[in-house]
């Protein structure tokens, strides 16, 4: 799906603000696991703030900070499934280990299978700001130091453990503005695609609040709320939450997207950076550069100010901050605006606290999923507006409840915004996807779909045995959720996914069924770890391909009509080989395939056909970037496999099949062939003196022997 191609030279306005289109994403945020349940926690008006997990900080801290926004089980990683030893994993920071496992979530969710993406220039910007388990580790001295800990605990590998693992050569930087360094990534990716530079990108930002004096030292410096709360835009403003986690988004030109048939989330239509310059302090943002970065954004993005409908928010709920941001928000986007046209505002900080160097991410991610649901989640705990915000003066109304876009018949358009405590400030410009270009997602999608197959086959893997099970029941899990997407999937679409969408990896099991009910028994019974009929498991090991071509007794009436009519490089391999054929037959050959009842079973017809269909059915498979070490075949396959192999050209093995068939057509009737379990010397003794009548045909075994001759004798 991602096949190299030449850098694009940038030389007009339309290559250099090409919409890049969001493709793929993943998230583990707290009280959500995923994108489904993120959307769930944002809908319900949820708030995953809670205690500090018992044994994250030791007593003092946990005093000092008591509520937060945290992830469960940080120190989980499979280390085997990304071939890292155990002791290397120990000595990695956990954001290292969270991101790499959530950038292969995301190439999933994307549809791209990550082996493919080996040796393309496909980069990977990853915002962070925190060095926790890099100080944890030196807590303990020189003895806590190994081989492994210079990579371990260095930022800048964050992202470069991405791009070695999957042999990406494109750009690879860890980003740090402060708060804004996960939404700054988007925009660096956005430029590198913009560039050529790219081909596709990854941008992630990640925050895991390890050290408990990082925390404190935000308590004592005044920043957060000292009851735990999040007021963003209200009065009660006294501060953001701590909170962590992390998000990873795949990114590619639009035209790319469209033409290899993506699921678009949304499209980034344009970024800006700026940074606030001399301020009071330095960390007193800025209103002028603020709007100024807002501008610049939306004049690179080619959207006026009334077109835009939401802006998810910096938002940390801080009595400074609130304020400036609202009236940058008011001068640059809500002037002229009236209480029914109110420029919607809100903060995903309500729900799941400040992530810090993951913010923009999050808030990227969560507008997002409010253009591909088209509905506005609510912003939590507002209910008077901070006296120094005039909201109806600013053109600006805070999202309150669950709905639908303010003008959801018009292009749904919307700004994300994310600001770094030393004055970086980054706005993003997120829009739906064009009309008929929402891709995989089916969205607009009036290609007609032909009948399921008679037998469907769903494909689980995994990187062992515990892995395999899991994965069966994860998966029975999701396609038997009545009400879940899966529901509105069809077994087929399961399927194809499975197969065409997912990495293969050793451990293997192939489901079989008719229907959904079938194909979710035979889950059930490799998660079980038990034989069942319809699935067949095993490990895939290394070793040559081979294909076999069979004989005579496999033809049937219709063979191949639908690779025919579906596949073009099938169809003009069978016609080919048809019109060597036909001028030593009397009948065309794809006449008697198609129509010639019991035509087919004479012999003159059927090898000639059956070379036909596997020639073709050959061509089709190696289409698809498969081919054979070994060939070997039965009977007619023989010749087929010969034919491939280059023993002879097709004009010679026209001649030869059909002269083989006739031949054999021609023989006497009433002979009989069969199977007997002796070996060779015991049937020669047998036949001693009977060789006109009867003879050995084949040796099938050492111990299975063929005899064929006179019914009688035999």
């Amino acid at each position: 799906m991602m096949s190299e191609q030449p850098a694009t030279l940038v030389g007009t306005d339309i290559e250099r603000d090409e919409p890049i289109a969001v493709v793929g994403m993943s998230c583990r945020l707290p009280g959500a696991d995923g994108p489904a349940a993120f959307w769930e926690l944002l809908t319900g008006g949820i708030s995953a703030i809670g205690d500090v997990p018992v044994h994250r900080w030791a007593e003092g801290a946990r005093s000092a900070v008591t509520r937060g926004g945290f992830l469960d089980a940080v120190a989980d990683f499979d280390a085997a499934f990304f071939a890292v030893s155990p002791r290397e994993a120990a000595a990695m920071d956990p954001q290292q280990r969270l991101v790499l496992e959530l950038a292969w979530e995301a190439l999933e969710d994307a549809g791209i299978v990550p082996a493919s993406l080996r040796g393309s220039r496909t980069s990977v910007f990853v915002g962070t700001l925190r060095d926790d388990y890099t100080n944890l580790v030196y807590q303990h001295g020189a003895e806590a130091i190994t081989q492994h800990t210079m990579t371990g605990v260095n930022r800048s590998v964050i992202a470069n453990r991405i791009s070695h693992l999957l042999g990406l050569h494109g750009p690879s930087l860890t980003v740090d503005s402060a708060q804004s360094s996960s939404l700054v990534a988007v925009h660096l990716a956005c430029e590198s695609l913009r560039h050529g530079e790219s081909t596709a990108a990854i941008a992630a930002g990640v925050n895991l609040n390890l050290l408990a004096e990082n925390t404190v030292t935000e308590q004592r410096f005044g920043a957060l709320s000292p009851d735990g709360v999040t007021y963003t835009f209200d009065a009660r403003a006294n501060g953001f939450v701590p909170g962590e986690g992390s998000g990873v988004v795949v990114l590619k030109p639009l035209r790319r997207a469209v033409a290899d048939g993506d699921r678009i989330y949304g499209v980034i239509r344009g970024s800006a950076v700026n940074n606030d310059g001399a301020t009071d302090g330095l960390t007193v943002p800025s209103r002028d550069a603020q709007e100024h970065v807002l501008r610049a954004a939306h004049a690179r993005a080619g959207v006026a100010a009334e077109e835009v409908q939401y802006v998810e928010l910096h938002g940390t709920g801080t009595p400074v901050g609130d304020p400036i941001e609202a009236a940058a928000l008011g001068a640059a986007l809500g002037a002229g605006r009236d209480a029914e046209r109110a420029l919607r505002v809100g903060s995903v900080k309500t729900n799941i606290g400040h992530l810090e160097g993951a913010a923009g991410i999050a808030g990227l991610i969560k507008t997002l999923l409010s253009l591909h649901h088209r509905m506005l989640p609510p912003s939590l705990n507002f209910v008077r507006a901070n006296p120094a915000i005039d909201l109806d003066e600013l053109g600006l109304a805070v999202q309150r409840e669950l709905t639908t876009w303010p003008e959801p018949e018009r292009p749904l358009v919307a700004g994300v915004n994310s600001f770094g405590m030393g004055g970086t400030n980054c706005h993003v410009v997120v829009a739906q996807a064009p009309v008929g270009d929402a891709g995989g997602d089916g969205a607009g999608d009036d290609t007609p779909r032909g009948p399921a197959p008679a037998v469907l086959s769903w494909v689980v893997s995994g990187a062992g045995k515990e892995a395999l099970r899991a994965q069966a029941e994860r998966l029975g899990a999701f396609a038997s959720d009545e009400g879940a997407e899966a529901d509105a999937m069809s077994s087929a679409d399961i399927g194809w996914s499975l197969a065409a969408t997912r990495t293969a990896h050793r451990h293997r099991s192939v489901v079989l069924g008719s229907d959904r009910s079938a194909l979710l028994d035979g889950l059930r019974a490799v998660a079980q770890g038990k034989p069942a009929p319809g699935v067949v498991s095993g490990v895939a090991t290394p070793g040559k391909v081979a294909f076999l071509f069979t004989g005579q007794g496999a033809q049937r009436l219709g063979m191949g009509t639908e690779l025919y009519e579906n596949f073009p490089v099938f169809a003009a391999a069978f016609d080919e080989v048809c019109a060597a054929l036909d001028p030593y037959l009397e009948q065309p050959v794809a006449d008697v395939i198609r129509t010639g009842g019991a035509l087919l079973d004479e012999t003159v017809n059927t090898q000639p056909a059956l070379f036909a269909l596997e020639v073709a059915l050959y061509r089709l498979v190696e289409s698809f970037g498969i081919r054979p070490d070994l060939v070997a075949g039965h009977s007619i396959g023989e010749l087929a496999a010969a034919h491939i192999a280059g023993v002879f050209d097709l004009p010679d093995a026209a001649k030869l099949v059909t002269t083989r068939a006739r031949l054999m057509q021609n023989a006497p009737t009433g002979g009989t062939m069969i199977a007997v379990q002796a070996d060779e010397n015991d049937v020669t003794a047998l036949l001693n003196g009977q060789e006109d009548k009867a003879s050995i045909a084949a040796l099938n075994s050492p111990t299975s022997t063929v005899i064929s001759g006179d019914t009688t004798t035999v």
